[in-house]
């Protein structure tokens, strides 16, 4: 009787053993930028560890900056104590050399929406990652099949569309290109429930659910600008009252980065070939100008160093 109950532990003992050795544990990430930071947040505040990759020094050390500025800020806000911003940098760890992935069983890109840019990283991510690691990009409007067929792994290369701010936003789009396995989906998406998110499956397609709805949007609050409609102002406040939405378009389009929304709509007018995705000459011309939202300190609106919005 004492050995069965021995035996039976054992067996219990292997099993969890079995599912953590199978589940993913250690992650790191291509890209500092505003989407990065995020991602990075959101998984270091679930408990797990992060190590997060820039090709620079200086581009680490904005990164860290922005990240803790980002942090205080929910701190004055009193959605964050000072003990779990302590707890999610103590998680994080900063680097320049992307051979460091060599041990994580995911690496998420989260660069610029650059099909070339995107490419070369997985590239140099394939050569440097374990075989049995999988890839992510948080692309929102590139072909995830053909970025994956530049690799050795492309069934385990997946999709993870993260939406901005990621630590506030509970979704994560779960892309499966042509040749990802069911078993790589499925460790994503348990992988996105540990760091909080409803994963919500897509098939891959040009903007895929959150990006090809909003993108119209966004561009058609531009026009009624244009237009000499109403005010920047205006027209958020109608659609945030009138419709409940959290942000008003242009505050969105702001908040995003006029920048990526631009190569958003390029994408989908290029791919699609819909006049709603042609954008709008003013969102044209403030990119021109680098006017490029709260990142920038100008964008439909304007905003202080901290990002907070100038009320004129």
């Amino acid at each position: 009787m004492q050995n069965d109950k021995l035996r039976l532990e054992d067996l219990l003992e292997s099993a969890v053993s079995n599912v953590q050795d199978d589940r993913i544990n250690s992650v790191a990430i291509i890209g500092a930028g505003v989407m990065g930071q995020g991602i990075g947040q959101t998984i270091a505040a679930s408990g797990m560890e992060v190590t997060i990759i820039e090709k620079t020094n200086e581009r680490l050390e904005w990164a860290k900056a922005q990240l803790s500025e980002n942090i205080d800020r929910e701190i004055k806000r009193w959605a964050m104590t000072n003990s779990e911003k302590k707890a999610i940098f103590s998680r994080i760890t900063w680097d320049i050399d992307i051979t460091k992935i060599k041990d994580c069983d995911l690496v998420i890109e989260a660069v610029d929406e650059d099909f070339d840019l995107k490419v070369r990283i997985f590239k140099e991510m394939d050569k440097h990652a374990k075989k049995d690691a999988i890839f992510v990009s948080n692309t929102s409007t590139l072909s995830l099949t053909k970025i994956s067929e530049t690799t050795s792994r492309p069934d385990r290369v997946i999709g993870m569309h993260f939406l901005n701010p990621v630590p506030k936003v509970p979704l994560v789009e779960i892309v499966k290109c042509l040749h990802t396995s069911n078993e790589t989906v499925q460790k994503v998406k348990d992988f996105a429930n540990r760091i909080g998110k409803t994963p919500v499956e897509v098939y891959e397609y040009p903007g895929f659910v959150t990006t090809r709805a909003i993108v119209p949007l966004l561009n058609e609050a531009m026009y009624i600008l244009l237009e000499g409609v109403a005010t920047a102002k205006d027209i958020d406040t109608a659609m945030r009252l009138g419709y409940n939405f959290q942000y008003g378009p242009l505050e969105m389009a702001d908040m995003m980065g006029l920048d990526e929304v631009l190569a958003w709509m390029e994408t989908l007018w290029k791919t699609l070939g819909e006049p709603r995705y042609r954008a709008c000459p003013i969102l044209r011309k403030l990119v021109r100008e680098r006017k490029l939202g709260r990142k920038t300190g100008e964008g439909f609106y304007k905003y202080d160093q901290h990002g907070n919005k100038i009320i004129e």
